[in-house]
């Protein structure tokens, strides 16, 4: 019986690797530009980092993380984010001895024991970018204009940018209390889930799509209206450096992000051509979370993005990326006699810097033709038959069929003046 990938996976074919690689490499082209640098996490982490990190009131942590015991009864699980592995690399790395920001940005498979959907799946992949040192706002609005800088690269429309402040822990407790005493009356009238909430994290209950409770939250008061000082004061500065930048954005009070470590900014970039699941990038500022993990209190702020989300986006709006380049060269043989030669000469090709392809399959001439066709060969060389005896080739025009007979021993340097033109 055929052996099935796991519910929740996806095998990404060659046709689907070549436009993930040319996504990474805008990426990473961008974070070069932003000054950002790229950091490898594992894949697994003690259990107690995402306990600590992630917030063992979110549902993360309560439904979806994959958590299994090693041979050596530790406790592990499959990175389900990673902000809070960035968190640990730069304690324990010690990178806040170093020159301050430091600007990561990282991308790879992430895994949450989800229902799978459009949009949600139980391995899927983020990019995301963490800035650690900097309070300022224009540190939130630089991390969410590189975001924005990605989307308009790609050519997305319709984009939209939700921001909000949740504040510190110097005022978000006294909105706490005046969401509870907002909605205690219709505590019993909430979804279990928010009835949940209600006592440990309330403010998970704004971000409901149950529609009753939104009717609950009518009326009810917002984030923005319990900020101190210091944070109303942050979040309009967020706000200018947006402004100058151009980037334009809608406050939503309801936005709270669903992880318990954000502080101050918090935002999400919308997309509703893809259905339900519209976000397509969220992040904010995490101020405490670097002391939580065990090290020195240290500002951060960061995002992540799905990538499977990026190609959904494009897909639904008929965004094709650039085609990749196809072979340079393909050797074709003529006869049995000249596969050694072929065979030689392709590896003198591949060592000389082209993408040179060789048959294989010992197929017929025209098969060769259709298979460099396939490959979107530029030329083909024939190797074989009487050219052979003058130790020369035949080249080949894959665009206009033109050939002609040329020197094996000048053939490279031949195919590099024809490809740079």
């Amino acid at each position: 019986m055929l052996t099935k990938r796991p519910r929740g996976t996806n095998d990404f074919l060659p046709e689907d690797t070549a436009k993930w690689q040319y996504i990474e490499k805008l990426l990473r082209e961008i974070c070069r530009q932003f000054g950002y640098a790229e950091l490898r996490t594992p894949i697994f982490e003690e259990t107690a980092l995402f306990l600590r990190g992630v917030g063992d009131t979110t549902d993360i942590v309560q439904k979806e993380m994959y958590t299994f015991e090693d041979t050596g009864g530790r406790s592990l699980t499959l990175r389900p984010e990673n902000t809070a592995s960035a968190v640990r690399a730069y304690v324990e790395n010690k990178l806040f001895a170093g020159q301050q920001p430091v600007r990561l940005f990282y991308m790879g498979p992430m895994f949450r024991y989800e229902r799978p959907q459009a949009g949600r799946f139980r391995q899927f992949h983020q990019f995301g970018v963490e800035c650690f040192g900097p309070a300022s706002p224009a540190a939130d609005a630089e991390v969410i204009a590189l975001a924005w800088e990605f989307y308009r690269r790609l050519g997305l429309k319709n984009l939209e940018l939700n921001l909000n402040s949740v504040g510190c822990p110097n005022c978000r407790p006294a909105y706490r209390q005046a969401l509870q005493d907002f909605l205690r009356p219709h505590l019993l009238e909430l979804c279990p889930t928010c009835q949940e909430r209600f006592e440990k994290n309330p403010l998970r209950i704004l971000d409901c799509k149950n529609p009753q409770c939104q009717q609950f939250l009518q009326g009810a008061p917002t984030t923005l209206d319990a900020l101190c000082d210091e944070c109303h004061e942050h979040f309009e500065a967020v706000q200018s450096y947006l402004h100058a930048a151009a980037i334009p954005y809608r406050l939503n009070t309801k936005l709270v992000r669903g992880l318990d470590y954000y502080t101050n900014t918090a935002f999400e970039i919308l997309l509703s051509d893809i259905g339900a699941q519209s976000a397509v990038c969220g992040g904010g500022r995490y101020n405490g979370l670097v002391e939580e993990l065990g090290g020195k209190a240290t500002p951060g702020v960061g995002f992540a993005l799905g990538m499977e989300r990026v190609f959904s986006a494009l897909t639904a709006q008929k965004l094709a990326l650039p085609e990749q380049p196809g072979l340079d060269v393909f050797v074709a043989v003529l006869d049995k006699q000249a596969q050694t030669m072929a065979f030689q000469l392709a590896c003198n090709l591949r060592q000389s810097g082209l993408a040179a392809g060789y048959d294989t399959m010992e197929r017929s001439l025209k098969a060769q033709f259709k298979y460099a066709d396939s490959q979107r060969a530029a030329y083909t060389l024939l190797v074989g038959g009487e050219e052979l005896t003058r130790d020369s080739v035949v080249l080949r025009d894959m665009q206009s069929s033109e050939q002609t007979e040329q020197s094996i021993n000048e053939i490279v340097a031949i195919l590099k003046e024809k490809l740079a033109k």
